[in-house]
């Protein structure tokens, strides 16, 4: 399998300095691999605190990792040279939480358009650089007209992000790396939002690592799905096997605590208990405090991932009869779960049922 971006074991503790001798785990020992040859989407989700937003940073290499690596076609970050990180910087893209703080307030909307066509050289003319500009906002259901020449303020939300989606699309990246790009949009435009990201992966064959906390919305967009919890990952496979049938108790409590629209149904009654995050040194299961099915393993070390379907595993000890499987095989079961399953959606996949 040839790889565009990969993160190998990476460990990312923040703390303990001179002044400073607390130490937070934000992620650990976590590996994925996105396939150059086979584009997919998969769906990364966890309560905050996680290590979602960490993960992304250390994959955009803004951030180094405590431990472990994060390659770009197979070389480190942080040993790259000029030219390859000018490569990376257009192959990997990003697509921020907030459609609003990455504009200059200053500037028009067509300044974070124009720039990267400028910066990556992309067009010849400027009658050439105008065509690409209409083509991206054509792409995302936006009409230059209505948008070129406007300041921030003066689009809606979802404008905005759309327009952050067309600069993305712009440098034809192989991956983008988006970061709850429909958590500050308004409900009718999430799926506008979500189709455009599932066309660019259909039709262009860019891979989307979609960040989020929320099961919904990574349901109805993603193939494969991680499911994170205090910085490890608790349960991780094929989306419909995962959302439909969860194994993990964490997956479980986060798939009953989506509320739906019946009078005989009731909210979760499970207390939260714990912060998001973990101490370094701390044995044991992350969820052990939290969960009704703790036994005395889950005190005392952290369980593997165990392969529980041919295209799913959990972390988890009731599934101890199960094999064991390394990152490095999880990575190799999205890969296979990728060319096995063609992208064919129905019109309207549901976001939830009442089957789960």
């Amino acid at each position: 399998m040839t790889t565009v971006l990969e993160a190998r074991h990476i460990t990312k503790v923040f703390g303990g300095g001179l002044f400073d001798r607390n130490t937070t785990v934000a992620l650990e020992n976590f590996s994925i691999a996105i396939d150059s040859d086979r584009p997919s989407i998969t769906a990364v989700v966890g309560e905050s605190g996680s290590g979602k937003t960490t993960l992304a940073r250390l994959l955009l290499g803004l951030v180094t990792p405590t431990r472990g690596q994060v390659c770009y076609q197979g070389q480190d970050l942080r040993t790259m040279g000029s030219a390859a990180w000018g490569a990376f910087r257009r192959d990997v893209q990003v697509i921020f939480q907030d459609p609003y703080e990455v504009y200059n307030p200053f500037y028009r909307v067509d300044h974070v358009l124009t720039t990267p066509v400028a910066k990556f050289r992309l067009a010849s003319s400027r009658v050439q650089a105008r065509a690409l500009i209409e083509d991206a906002l054509m792409a995302v259901g936006l009409r230059s007209e209505e948008t070129l020449g406007r300041f921030p303020h003066q689009l809606s939300g979802g404008q905005r992000q759309r327009v952050m989606v067309a600069r993305a699309l712009l440098l034809k990246p192989r991956v983008i790396l988006a970061d709850e790009p429909v958590s500050m949009v308004d409900a009718s435009l999430r799926a506008t939002i979500l189709a455009c990201l599932r066309n660019m992966t259909v039709e262009r064959g860019i891979s989307i690592l979609y960040i989020t906390h929320d099961l919904a919305t990574a349901y109805q967009i993603s193939q494969n799905i991680v499911v994170l919890y205090r910085g490890s990952v608790a349960e991780a496979g094929d989306v419909e096997l995962v959302v439909k049938n969860p194994q993990h108790p964490y997956t479980r409590l986060l798939i009953s605590s989506i509320p739906v629209a019946s009078a005989e149904r009731t909210w979760t009654t499970e207390t939260v208990a714990g912060p998001a995050s973990q101490a370094v040194g701390t044995a044991g299961c992350r969820f052990a405090d939290r969960c009704p099915s703790a036994t005395s393993p889950c005190q005392q070390s952290p369980p593997p991932l165990f392969q529980t379907d041919r295209h799913r595993a959990a972390s988890c000890y009731l599934y101890q009869s199960a094999s064991a499987l390394s990152v490095e095989e999880m990575v190799k079961v999205f890969a296979e779960q990728a060319s096995n399953h063609p992208w064919v959606y129905p019109a309207a996949r549901p976001v939830m049922s009442e089957d789960r």
